[in-house]
């Protein structure tokens, strides 16, 4: 073990780190996975991304996965058994892709892994007066650590929810870190399952940084795809551009309480799901209406619930700059849904500040797992959802 910590010691003194970032999200695609050069720490990190790639789930794995995923009664034999099974094949997927790469596992200083998210359920979800937030992702960080022979950084969530957070978002930490840009407010909005968004103040100011869910971003799309046209997702927006959007559908989607919770707030496919959808088609009466038309309504519900939140938080007297990132920027029926309502905008891909936003999750837990071990805790004052804490627990090979 004292060498173990010896080496831990070591690699925090080092001027830069390489670390990989793994990100595996509630869209159960594949495992994303960026190999990352990251110097320095907090508000001074710069990060280089070396290598990224996604490896895509067999159909087998998903399976598995969705037999428990964001399911109330499960098996918890099948919890049980999936928790180190994950860990083992998300090491294995690292070692192909840094064989691929032709990099040595002991060129690599970390692994950052932030798991696979099986239930999320905040307190305002689970209205449980007795019991706190809570959410929960698996895939453990020592089979990743043996599987590898890395040292692995892991459930960073948990800390999140110790210090009062709900565990997400989290990519606000990275967000400020990486891509703070003094005199231009930037907002950071990820389109993944979920989507959420990070404000990020033109003067720099980490007490008046924001970040909250919004609700669905494309995990009803996704959903609703998979059932109806049994495809992964609406590739370039086209079940949607082919539809029309039906109001009267959209207005019982909206009459959900989330959208009026107060912020910050976090949600999950718990909430966002098939029997959300069915209740608001069997509400209106709309049994018949095409499928293409339902996959139109999603997708507009996505773009106003996005823009609603983040008209709630702007000052109408300053100009901003909104950077997409995750599956949902590479719809366009989405992306034209939010700059129509948003015209004042300038609404750009992430890949305009040189990180591409199919690495960015990874890439993020890359940067937490570096403030981990080399960074100082940054004070974001006292406000909900963002603590200023390190996060992660960590793993050391055999």
């Amino acid at each position: 073990m004292k060498l173990h910590i010896e080496k831990l010691h070591k690699i925090a003194n080092q001027k830069s780190r390489r670390i990989i970032g793994l990100m595996s999200g509630t869209s159960l695609d594949g495992l994303d996975v960026a190999l990352c050069k990251v110097t320095g720490s907090g508000i001074d990190t710069k990060l280089e991304v070396e290598n990224f790639a996604t490896v895509p789930y067999t159909d087998s794995f998903r399976e598995e996965i969705r037999k428990i995923f964001a399911k109330r009664e499960i098996d918890f034999q099948q919890l049980c058994v999936l928790n180190p099974f994950i860990g083992i094949e998300h090491g294995k997927m690292i070692l192909d892709c840094l064989e691929e790469w032709n990099i040595n596992a002991e060129e690599v200083d970390l692994i950052a892994s932030h798991g696979q998210t099986v239930f999320h359920a905040p307190k305002k979800q689970h209205a449980l007066k007795d019991f706190p937030n809570s959410t929960l992702q698996i895939g453990d960080g020592d089979h990743i650590a043996v599987e590898t022979n890395i040292i692995t950084i892991s459930d960073f969530r948990q800390k999140h929810i110790a210090a009062g957070g709900e565990g997400a978002p989290l990519a606000v930490y990275g967000d400020y870190f990486l891509f703070s840009k003094k005199g231009e407010n930037r907002i950071l909005l990820n389109m993944g399952g979920i989507a959420n968004f990070t404000l990020l103040p033109g003067n720099l100011n980490p007490e008046l940084i924001f970040t909250t869910d919004t609700g669905p971003g494309n995990t009803l799309i996704d959903a609703y795809m998979r059932r109806f046209f049994r495809k992964p997702y609406d590739e370039n927006g086209e079940v949607a551009n082919n539809g029309i959007v039906n109001e009267t559908l959209l207005e019982a989607l909206k009459n959900k309480s989330f959208f009026e919770a107060p912020f910050p707030k976090t949600t999950g496919p718990e909430v966002f799901n098939f029997d959300y959808v069915e209740n608001a088609i069997q509400k209106s009466r709309l049994s018949s209406l095409s499928r293409n038309d339902i996959i139109a309504t999603l997708t507009q519900l996505s773009a106003d619930t996005i823009v609603s939140a983040i008209k709630r938080v702007i000052d109408v007297n300053e100009t901003y700059s909104i950077y997409a990132s995750g599956g949902g920027a590479h719809n366009p029926v989405l992306m034209k849904a939010i700059q129509k309502q948003l015209p004042a905008f300038t609404i750009l891909q992430l890949e305009q500040l040189g990180v591409s936003g199919d690495a960015k999750e990874a890439v993020l837990f890359a940067v937490l797992a570096n403030e981990t071990v080399a960074g100082a805790n940054v004070s974001f004052g006292s406000k909900e959802g963002v603590p200023g804490i390190s996060m992660g627990k960590v793993s050391f090979p055999q």
